[in-house]
């Protein structure tokens, strides 16, 4: 039988784009992570990891300089190469990969590479600290690079991640992590090789969600947790629908609609007429000012934003509103929450789109739909560094009649907080540290804490699990790992009092037990008034010493007295210290002190709890565990603690608070670290995840 000819032209195009599709899965080009691209820093080690895909049975070569490698990708594509980087160096060199392409790689160095992770204040950028300016402009270094990764959740591990290398200078270094830039600004310099910083970060995350799912099922309250978090995250959709639906219902029901206007810009424009608006303060509720208590109000203010939001864009902070609500900036809508959105009893905090204009005078207007009544904004109310507490102007849009009982009764209670994914157990870890377990690295840096806080004390059990769970993944021993404790944050109390962050602070010291880790001290350089304080120089250079005396074997001081003993001796309390070089120091306290670091200039007097003590920030208590504020003195290198009508005293605590005032240092300008000599409970022992 004869094959008609345009059958056979088919065949032949068929068996082509066949031949095509195998022909390329065969002989796919050789591709590298993100992480191995230009402007790399490549640990300077004997096994160098260089990885990425290729055709399967592909063989790959690697070379730099004079190292060099050769093999063979697996059948699913993969392959890795470790390069003799150990007699190799500084660069920069061509890194060379060829497979049935070539890449090439420019400007890559060979030096000391740390991970740089945590929350916000390890987020937090150089372009917002203490003489930013200063900094920036003198910061070119070749020598001085940062991945920084972008942010990125997953509820499975990530094979790659995105981001890009970025060398030190003028242009680049303001949006490099403060404290990691700080910190590889003086191993550099102190060194004198390239180091590499890869920055993993996200701010307002608990450690959990920096933790693998492996190692969270070993321990049964963080398994819990886990999945509770997990299913959370997964179900909230549902919830919202059933939320929504129920809320719409119920103003159908009892007749509280309350539709959204066909023209906001009547309200909420530039220019509109202001004659008819109430001059309203807030927070507060808005009752008091002749409004009334449900229906639709619009409240607006003008203002001026500061250049931490103008360049920064940073967010917009309402707080908690009994209602819903939706925020415009000159007319143009920036965020809403309502019932289809979820998070109607969480605090709002809007980010506003990067394309629009903060710059100059504006006007901030706000629509509040109160339903079910309950008008008031409680506050605080802030757009990044501006406090927006005080005088607004206030109009009704619509006005409903009060409830009834039945109605009241009757209305959908509202939902929890809307789950983060980025706060959602191992979401971090999947996302944003296994694409990055290949690489080789010296170490990690980590600043993060204040998000556990409430769970302080099972902090001591996650927060070590971490570190134990990075470095089975790196499969690099137990490599340095070194971490800021919680700086001083949180208005200052009269008395003795006990506190969560003081038991997070606690948990760190405790994770000291595993080797080769470090804690730089931060109860002097945080800020009453602010959870971001920005002084991130000295957290950097304190991690920097531990890494320079522990890690690269450098004389140098690297901590401050470090409580080691306790001797009661009648009435008081005589305590011994390490690290007290130079002596131990009772620093001269001030007069008076900013507040916050975002107004230096704005101080308070100090009001100091024992102003007759050289030292402060010490209680002790009798047998009744009755803390009281304590009289210390240094006695022939130690510390003398007593306190009258404490007769028989059981233990001590120091700089034990939210914010302590305390001045106990070494001779070399390093701080004591809070410590406690007993073992009361923990006011959150019982708080799990």
């Amino acid at each position: 039988m004869m094959i008609p000819f345009h059958a056979f032209v088919l065949r032949g195009i068929s068996f082509f784009l066949s031949w095509l599709v195998v022909g390329s899965s065969v002989m796919a080009a050789v591709t590298l992570p993100a992480l191995i691209s230009d402007h790399a820093v490549l640990q300077r080690s004997a096994k160098t990891a260089v990885w990425g895909t290729a055709g399967p049975n592909e063989k790959i070569t690697v070379k730099l300089d004079s190292a060099s490698g050769s093999t063979t990708a697996g059948s699913d594509g993969k392959w890795r190469i470790e390069l003799d980087l150990s007699k190799v160096g500084p660069g920069p060199f061509d890194l060379v990969v060829e497979c049935t392409n070539k890449i090439t790689v420019s400007d890559v160095l060979v030096g000391e590479v740390w991970l740089a992770s945590g929350q916000s204040n390890m987020e937090f950028p150089v372009k917002y600290t203490n003489d930013a300016g200063r900094t920036t402009a003198a910061s070119a270094n070749p020598q001085l690079h940062e991945f920084q990764v972008d942010n990125k959740t997953s509820p499975v591990p990530l094979d790659t991640c995105t981001g890009t290398w970025v060398v030190a200078g003028p242009a680049t270094t303001g949006n490099f992590t403060a404290v990691g830039y700080h910190f590889c600004k003086k191993l550099q310099e102190d060194l004198a090789i390239p180091v590499g910083l890869i920055s993993s970060r996200w701010g307002g995350t608990p450690v959990e969600a920096w933790t693998s799912l492996d190692a969270l099922n070993t321990v049964p309250d963080l398994k819990q947790g886990a999945e509770r978090s997990k299913q959370d995250l997964e179900e909230y959709p549902a919830r919202v629908q059933a939320y929504a639906q129920a809320v719409q219902a119920w103003e159908a029901q009892y007749d509280r609609v309350l539709p959204a206007p066909t023209d906001p810009s009547v309200y909420a424009g530039p220019n509109v007429p202001i004659t008819d608006w109430k001059s309203v303060h807030l927070p507060g509720p808005l009752t008091a000012e002749g409004l009334p208590d449900a229906g639709a109000i619009w409240i607006r203010r003008t203002i001026t934003l500061p250049p931490d939001v103008v360049v920064g864009h940073q967010g917009l902070n309402l707080g908690v509103i009994p209602g819903f609500d939706t925020v415009y900036w000159n007319g143009v809508k920036i965020g809403e929450t309502k019932p289809e959105t979820g998070g109607v009893n969480a605090g709002r905090v809007y980010d506003p789109p990067r394309d629009l204009s903060l710059q100059g005078e504006g006007v901030l207007a706000i629509r509040i739909a109160f339903p079910a009544g309950g008008a008031t904004v409680p506050g605080p109310m802030k757009w990044g560094s501006l406090t927006l507490d005080g005088d607004w102007l206030g109009k009704v849009e619509k006005e409903l009649p009060p409830l009834t009982a039945e109605a009241k009764a009757a209305y959908p209670k509202p939902l929890m907080k809307a789950p983060s994914p980025q706060n959602v157990a191992t979401y971090l870890f999947n996302g944003m540290i296994a694409p990055l377990t290949p690489y080789t690295i010296k170490g990690a840096i980590w600043y993060q804490g204040e998000s556990n806080a409430g769970r302080a004390f099972q902090y001591r059990t996650a927060f070590p699990l971490m570190i134990q769970d990075w470095r089975t993944r790196w499969g690099e021993g137990n490599f340095p790992f070194y971490f800021c404790q919680l700086a001083n944050f949180m208005a200052r109390k009269p008395a003795p009092t006990e506190s969560a962050w003081a038991e997070v602070r606690d948990s760190q010291t405790q994770t000291l037990s595993l080797p080769n880790t470090g804690m730089a001290v931060l109860i002097d350089c945080g800020d009453e008034g602010n959870i971001h304080p920005h002084d991130k120089q000295t957290p950097g250079e304190r991690l920097a010493a531990i890494a320079l005396a522990n890690t690269y074997g450098k004389q140098v001081p690297f901590a401050g007295p470090t409580y080691a003993s306790m001797m009661v001796e009648g009435d008081s309390i005589r305590l011994t210290f390490t690290h007290v070089d130079g002596g131990l120091v009772a620093k001269p306290l001030p007069a008076e002190y900013a507040p916050t670091s975002e107004k230096p200039d704005v101080k308070v007097p100090l009001v100091r709890n024992v102003p007759n003590s050289d030292l402060e920030g010490f209680v002790i208590c009798g047998e009744d565990h009755v803390w009281k504020w304590a009289n210390a003195k240094i006695d022939n290198g130690t510390v003398v603690v007593r306190a009258d009508g404490i007769a028989k005293p059981v233990a001590i605590r120091y700089g034990w608070a939210d914010d302590p005032i305390c001045n106990l240092y070494n001779g070399v300008g390093f701080p004591a670290g809070p410590f406690r000599t007993d073992d009361f409970p923990e006011i959150t022992r019982n708080a799990k995840l």
